[in-house]
């Protein structure tokens, strides 16, 4: 069958993110095959409400682009319209700060809103954005333990400055320092701890801490 573009939209999205349907299909609470049977077989016609609107706040689009209804067909998204305001999806993970914690899932069960001008002027893409929470002191002044921070996702090249990294099993929030060959170095702005030195192919940065937000 010829996929329209809401399917198109989002099987796009999904490789955008590097995530499988299965795994959204699951996120949604739904059986595994669930959303290959929307993009492939057109089997349900549409998504349901509530799966479109956590769809869209997962990705950072407008759930038009993920096919409102409109006289019985999917509308294609109004690319040149603006939404003011953006929801960028809240992980239920956490970056350590400390000695490393593992990350053991990445599902959307929030949204912050940010400003889409604001984001536009920072340079972000909202399709690349997530927040995560701090957790730890190693980051200590900059970040605190249940800090929430914007976390850009968009491939680019290595350099440094503070990111989310997976270091094994753990995922870690620290400024990298990418100056000697063949060394990547995760430093801890507190001085309580000491930089650790790490092969290149033993690190996957996630994605450059961007903005942060916490309580006073």
């Amino acid at each position: 069958m010829e996929i329209d573009p809401a399917r198109r939209r989002l099987l796009e999205l999904a490789d955008e993110r590097r995530v499988s349907l299965t795994r959204l299909s699951q996120m949604l609470g739904k059986n595994p095959s669930y959303l290959q049977q929307f993009v492939r077989k057109g089997s349900p016609r549409r998504l349901e409400e509530q799966d479109r609107g956590m769809l869209a706040r997962f990705f950072g689009v407008g759930e038009d682009e993920l096919g409102r209804m409109r006289d019985n067909s999917y509308a294609i998204a109004d690319t040149s319209r603006k939404s003011d305001w953006i929801d960028v999806p809240r992980l239920a993970i956490g970056a350590s700060a400390g000695p490393g914690s593992l990350a053991e899932g990445e599902a959307a069960f929030d949204t912050i809103r940010f400003s889409s001008r604001w984001l536009r002027t920072m340079g972000l893409q909202p399709g690349h954005l997530s927040t995560i929470v701090v957790s730890g002191d190693s980051m200590e002044p900059t970040l605190r333990d249940g800090d929430e921070i914007l976390v850009d996702r968009a491939l680019r090249p290595r350099r440094d400055g503070i990111h989310v990294v997976r270091l094994g099993e753990s995922l870690l929030v620290k400024r990298l320092d990418t100056a000697r060959s063949g060394v990547i170095v995760l430093i801890s702005d507190n001085a309580a701890y000491p930089p650790v030195e790490c092969a290149p192919q033993d690190v996957e940065v996630i994605g450059r801490v961007v903005w942060k937000g916490g309580r006073i």
